[in-house]
């Protein structure tokens, strides 16, 4: 009987510091990554941010730099026909998203490299099959103002083009903005 209840004892007490411990574990872990995402160094230097644009979205929404005034951006270029790269980094940021349901002032970006096929009832078609909804934008539009984004603002490909018909950009990266539109 005693070794019943000083199991008993023990098992209440083990409960009890796991229900007071895991809550402050958590929050230490956010905190410590939150932080340290602060310390990001800044890429291409200060002074650097990304142009204005005007693009439209999956629901034929115009979209601009405004949109993102006071919003960290995770971006990247991709295009809805892809085999293989572009699935896999969608459900890949699918899974950063659920990961932040309430963050207001985090946007997600995906801004096509073949405007020309992916038009906005495309692109609406490719976020219903990923389930994009929210804070989460398909962007379409002039090929050569995605392309001058893509290599001057967001510096995600280094090769010369000038988005013309036979330029075709073609990125694995993910670029994250900060809350003034620089690179992190």
């Amino acid at each position: 009987n005693a070794g019943i209840n000083m199991l008993k004892k023990y098992s209440i007490s083990l409960i009890i510091a796991v229900v007071l411990i895991t809550p402050i574990t958590v929050f230490a872990i956010v905190n410590w990554i939150e932080n340290k995402g602060r310390a990001l160094p800044v890429y291409e230097g200060e002074n650097h941010k990304i142009t204005n644009f005007k693009l439209t979205n999956q629901n034929g929404d115009t979209v601009t730099l405004q949109n993102w005034k006071n919003k960290i951006v995770v971006a990247d270029f991709f295009f809805t026909h892809c085999p293989l790269i572009c699935p896999k980094m969608t459900s890949n940021l699918k899974k950063v998203q659920a990961a932040f349901p309430d963050k207001e002032n985090l946007q997600f970006t995906s801004f096509s490299v073949d405007p020309v096929r992916d038009s906005v009832p495309q692109l609406k078609v490719f976020a219903n099959r990923f389930g994009i909804t929210g804070n989460w934008h398909l962007l379409t539009g002039d090929k050569v103002a995605i392309y001058k984004l893509a290599r001057k603002s967001f510096a995600v490909d280094a090769s010369k083009g000038d988005g013309g018909r036979h330029d075709f950009i073609h990125s694995d990266k993910l670029v994250l903005l900060d809350a003034e539109h620089r690179i992190r």
